[in-house]
């Protein structure tokens, strides 16, 4: 038998959803008994002038919909777009119907997380937005708990409602420390949560 895995599931466009992706999945993997899927999805556009490769040409491969199903807990990632998530992350949340009808996510924890150019650049919002889907889909919402203290003097990223990063008008700004700890700790959290709920 197959061992349990959180799927990591994010869109990156700048590198830095990417990083706290990978931060994530570092927290998952020490836990014992549970491993981490790192996966994307493919960016959209209103024009559509060549063909995207089913397999993206670097980094995490693109996301199924067996994938999901079949995960025991879900990190989900996004850039923030005018307060919400990224196109390319709903278009990929909008094929999940088929999971839906079937209640295949009902019970299993999920999580969020984004990356703003500013630091009021609608973090909490976007965080809020990805969770609605998840909500419907029957998932259970897991948060950052104010027992980890960097909540409470972050000035960067970080947000009860999930981990996040602030990457700067440039978006060059890297993760910092607190960022990291958090996004790792998120990872811990929703491992065992997920063990302890027993999901397929």
């Amino acid at each position: 038998m197959s061992q349990p895995y959180v799927l990591i599931l994010f869109y990156s466009r700048n590198g830095n959803t990417q990083r706290l992706a990978e931060c994530i999945a570092q927290g998952v993997e020490s836990v014992a008994g549970i491993e981490a899927r790192l996966r994307t999805v493919p960016p959209v556009a209103a024009q559509t002038e060549q063909t995207i490769a089913p397999i993206p040409p670097e980094g995490a491969p693109y996301a199924t919909l067996n994938d999901l199903a079949s995960c025991a807990g879900l990190a989900l990632g996004s850039p923030t777009r005018f307060g919400n998530m990224a196109a390319p992350m709903k278009h990929f949340i909008d094929q999940t119907s088929p999971l839906w009808q079937n209640g295949a996510l009902i019970g299993k924890p999920a999580s969020v997380f984004t990356s703003t150019g500013s630091l009021h650049g609608g973090q909490e919002t976007t965080l809020t937005s990805m969770m609605i889907p998840l909500l419907h889909h029957g998932m259970l919402i897991v948060g950052l708990p104010y027992s980890q203290s960097e909540l409470m003097h972050t000035s960067s990223g970080g947000t009860p409602y999930g981990v996040s990063h602030l990457a700067g008008h440039s978006g060059t700004r890297s993760v910092d420390d607190t960022e990291k700890k958090l996004a790792i700790f998120m990872g811990q959290h929703l491992a065992r949560i997920a063990q302890k709920l027993g999901t397929p």
